[in-house]
């Protein structure tokens, strides 16, 4: 995988986001000082596992030759902060002729998503200086 990379100035708390050739901004909302020009850091966290999904079905859909149209993931969460627990809450809307058995097919295969994989899975993150 390419190196993500965020960096920060002086200006509260807007954050390019950047890997490839691509860049996004993030921030936080003003009422925690931000100045809003971006998602905030958990909006893109669940717009990762509503996008790698929403792909992930496409990619399926299409390879079954199935007559799906427009495909759209809501991805929510709740932090309890006295366990220390996450909810992620992901609804699925899919356009198309699609039967119960198909319907089901795709709930299985949105649980394949990679990023779904990695949010349920064992996650460590190590931490270090650079130069």
């Amino acid at each position: 995988m390419e190196k993500i990379k965020a960096s920060i100035g002086t200006e509260k708390y807007k954050t390019i986001v950047s890997g490839k050739k691509h860049e996004i901004i993030v921030d936080e909302p003003a009422s925690l000082g931000g100045a809003d020009t971006g998602l905030t850091p958990g909006e893109l966290l669940a717009g990762s596992l509503a996008s790698c999904t929403a792909i992930t079905l496409r990619m399926y859909a299409d390879r079954k030759k199935w007559d799906v149209g427009q495909i759209d993931v809501d991805v929510t969460f709740k932090r309890d902060k006295e366990t220390g627990t996450t909810q992620f809450i992901r609804t699925l809307y899919v356009e198309g002729k699609v039967d119960e058995s198909q319907r089901k097919r795709l709930y299985s295969i949105a649980n394949a998503c990679p990023i779904h994989k990695i949010l349920a899975g064992n996650v460590m993150i190590q931490t270090g200086f650079g130069d």
